[in-house]
């Protein structure tokens, strides 16, 4: 006895697999005892039992003990898990207990069975040693004291695996979803197979609404979003894995064939398993998300750069619209890195202090009237060079960096404005373009304020120049909502770029602005038999009957403005009158304009035209019935 517990005492302290642990006693017990066979299965959470070992038992008949459920008439192994106790029978051919498995007991060549459980701290079944003789058998006070000595020796290894298990889990296993964590997932990509173009590939997907959900109704209602999202992602997944790499973020490693043959297909099956309503502390939310996709190529061909592909295809499936896949292609990491680059530009530039505001006129057509200006934005580099913003303009689909430069534009504007007013210089409006982050990272109403405020400047001044992909790009109706508070204050909303984006004039039946400015891109193509002419004299026709004011941009030819003038465009903007230029030179053009001085604007030199001092003559002022 004492050598028995002493070597297997050692097994256990040296870290031996628990497999060999069992097998080891079983054989022990085998040889204290002979004609004895012995066996020990585990029984799981859920009261099924799993064979650990047998070594003398035929492989089919532990196999067919796989898996059943413990109970009152499941032999003597099942029965004493079940009860908690030792279980004898003297002769499994007549004992009722094993009438189940009577046709498994045929060549087996045993008659007798006791079992004994081992039982854990909470006193439920973790395990049986089952000990089977070849003729009837009742177990004596030596084999009795034997068998719990090999109870009590599995017991302490059952712990210590358990232990390990338990630290295992904690090291690979996320707490919160129970799914494999950003561990387990580091050590899968150091282990798959890469030598096989197309054999696996990875989905990185982030929730989009979790930090509304935490911020809007607690960290409790966040978890089950998280919890719900992890267990519909692995569900429709499986049997390939899905991993929570941590806060909204998840992975899928996909090598099933038919997956990777369709990763659109894959990713369509994720979203319509998520748009179902979930309960989240007392909340119905609706989880979404956004997927990057990439698979083992060629130019991908190790496991670091295909997650790279996949990480890259994410960060521009969340820059193009969240909500959607994107599945990487070739060069898809240059434009980040190109968009990376402009942002450490700009972030730059700002904390300079070189970013400038210029100013290009918006003039009466048939005149050459100066009645507004719109602010462009313009960077200048360290050595100098004016860069315009469609050179950086990657850069604004950062949240902070737009977020900043609008604020940058603000101030410049209204310190410019403040300062011709002061020098009676005459300023009707200036458009100022706001981007999408604008409106998701504070009111821009506030902005606008707070901006004009300090400078003592009405917001009368002022324009709203939102581009089409804002006003009409995203689903909810933060912008919209925003820009009516805006009209209702009297601000002047212009939408900018008509034409090249998600416009449809319906849009503007629910969420009206005052003035359209139809991009340069059909003024370009004002020639006869082109399709421009015809939709840009029915654009302008529409616009007059829906009471909104029409502004061309992009003009360059005198032509060009002529045929604007004759198809009912009042208002135009291009180098045909000026470029955009710095604040000072605007305020000289200012002022040689108000002053009546000729040649002011190179298209209609020597007519003189005086800007009007009246708000109600203005061509883009808000008529009462607008609003």
């Amino acid at each position: 006895m004492l050598r028995i517990q002493n070597e297997i005492l050692r097994m256990i302290a040296n870290g031996e697999p628990l497999t060999d642990t069992a097998r080891r006693i079983c054989e022990l017990v085998e040889t204290q005892l002979p004609g004895t066979v012995c066996s020990i299965l585990t029984v799981d959470r859920a009261g099924l039992l799993h064979p650990l070992a047998a070594p003398s038992l035929p492989d089919d008949y532990s196999a067919a003990l796989d898996g059943m459920v413990i109970g009152p008439e499941v032999g003597a192994c099942g029965t004493a898990a079940y009860l908690r106790q030792t279980v004898v029978i003297e002769d499994m051919a007549i004992d009722p207990r094993c009438a189940k498995f009577a046709s498994r007991l045929d060549g087996l060549g045993v008659t007798a069975c006791w079992s004994m459980p081992i039982v854990n701290d909470e006193g439920n079944a973790v395990a049986v040693l089952g000990l089977y003789h070849r003729d009837a058998h009742v177990p004596d006070s030596t084999e009795r004291a034997l068998a719990e000595a090999c109870v009590d020796l599995c017991t302490i290894a059952l712990r210590r695996n358990e232990r390990i298990a338990a630290r295992e889990r904690r090291a690979n296993i996320d707490a919160l979803t129970g799914l494999p964590n950003r561990s387990a997932f580091e050590a899968a990509m150091a282990n798959i197979p890469c030598d096989d173009v197309g054999s696996w590939g990875l989905f990185i997907l982030d929730l989009d609404n979790l930090k509304v959900v935490n911020d809007t109704f607690g960290h409790l209602a966040g978890d089950a979003l998280i919890r719900t999202a992890a267990s519909r992602i692995a569900r429709v997944m499986a049997p390939d894995i899905t991993f929570r790499l941590g806060g909204d973020e998840f992975a899928v490693v996909m090598q099933a064939p038919d997956v990777l043959s369709d990763l659109d297909a894959a990713a369509a099956r994720i979203f319509a398993a998520l748009e179902l309503p979930a309960p989240c502390a007392g909340h119905m939310v609706v989880p979404r998300a956004t997927i990057g996709g990439a698979v083992l190529a060629k130019a991908e061909a190790t496991a670091m750069a295909v997650s790279e592909a996949a990480d890259f295809a994410l960060y521009h499936a969340k820059e193009t619209g969240r909500g959607g896949f994107v599945r990487y292609w070739p060069g898809i990491g240059s434009r980040i890195t190109r968009r990376r680059d402009a942002i450490r530009d700009v972030a730059e530039a700002l904390k300079d202090d070189r970013i400038e505001a210029h100013y290009q006129p918006v003039v009466r057509l048939d005149t050459g009237e100066i009645i507004g200006l719109e602010a462009l934005c313009r960077m200048r580099t360290v050595e100098g060079e004016l860069i315009t913003a469609s050179d950086f303009y990657e850069a604004t689909t950062d949240a902070h960096v737009a977020a900043e430069l609008t604020e940058r534009m603000l101030a410049a504007v209204a310190g410019d404005i403040r300062r011709w007013l002061d020098g009676e210089i005459p300023v009707q409006h200036v458009g100022i373009n706001v981007s999408m982050a604008d409106f998701y990272t504070g009111s821009v109403a506030r902005k606008l304020q707070a901006a004009f405020g300090r400078a003592g400047v009405s917001l009368n001044h002022i324009i709203l120049e939102v581009s089409e992909d804002v006003y009409f790009g995203r689903r909810d109706r933060v912008v919209a909502k925003e820009i009516e508070s805006l009209r209702a204050a009297g601000v002047l909303v212009a939408l900018d770029d008509f034409g090249t984006g998600y416009a449809s004039l319906t849009h503007l039946l629910n969420v009206p602005v005052d003035i359209i400015k139809i991009d340069q891109a059909f003024v370009a193509r004002l020639w006869p038999d082109d399709a421009s002419m015809v939709i840009v004299e029915g654009l302008i026709e529409i616009a007059r009957r829906l009471d909104i004011r029409v502004v061309a941009e992009g003009i360059e030819t005198e032509v060009q403005a002529s045929q604007l003038w004759a198809m009912g465009c009042q208002l135009g903007q291009g180098f045909a009158f000026s470029r955009a230029v710095g604040s000072k030179d605007i305020e000289t053009l200012l002022r040689r304009h108000a002053q009546g001085i000729p040649g002011v604007t190179p298209l209609f030199a020597g007519q003189g035209a005086v800007l009007k001092q009246t708000g109600s003559e203005l061509p883009l002022q808000r008529r009462a019935a607008a609003s």
